[in-house]
């Protein structure tokens, strides 16, 4: 089993002229992971898998990561969040993501929402909430990405 010590939270925003796919490939870069072979996976932080400030990833890493992203065009509000927090006896935690055509303090609400749920459905107390948003109003005639990341490491 794989079962991560440590994860840091990131995220980017990008536009490009040229496609979707290149934003994403801009937005990822900022967020300092582009180098990496992404797996998306399910929003459970493991017990004591600790939060830690980014660190580089070696080029072509098989990497874990729960991400939220949106992609639109010129003149679209975009928005990609993540909510986390570990339960008050800290046995483990979860992670909720929305994205979609929100302003910052409307997806923060959907996050809110997700997350109670998430732990409702578990019996858990969350003891602190934590977020990672980006939004963006994407200028016309480019595409743009927004993507929030949370990147598991030391299995």
């Amino acid at each position: 089993m794989m079962i991560p010590k440590e994860f840091f939270v990131t995220s980017g925003k990008a536009i490009s002229s040229v496609s979707e796919l290149n934003a994403f490939d801009l937005a990822l870069e900022k967020a300092g992971i582009a180098q990496c072979n992404l797996v998306y996976v399910s929003s459970i932080l493991p017990p004591k898998c600790r939060f830690v400030d980014y660190k580089r990833i070696p080029t072509g890493a098989i990497t874990f990561v729960v991400m939220s992203k949106m992609s639109g065009r010129g003149g679209e509000r975009i928005s990609a969040g993540l909510i986390w927090g570990f339960g008050e006896d800290e046995d483990y935690g979860i992670v909720a993501e929305a994205h979609g055509n929100y302003d910052g303090d409307e997806i923060r609400s959907i996050l809110e929402s997700r997350l109670a749920e998430m732990a409702r459905v578990r019996g858990i107390k969350i003891k602190k909430l934590n977020y990672r948003v980006e939004t963006m109003d994407v200028p016309d005639e480019y595409y743009g990405c927004v993507l929030a990341a949370i990147v598991y490491l030391n299995y």
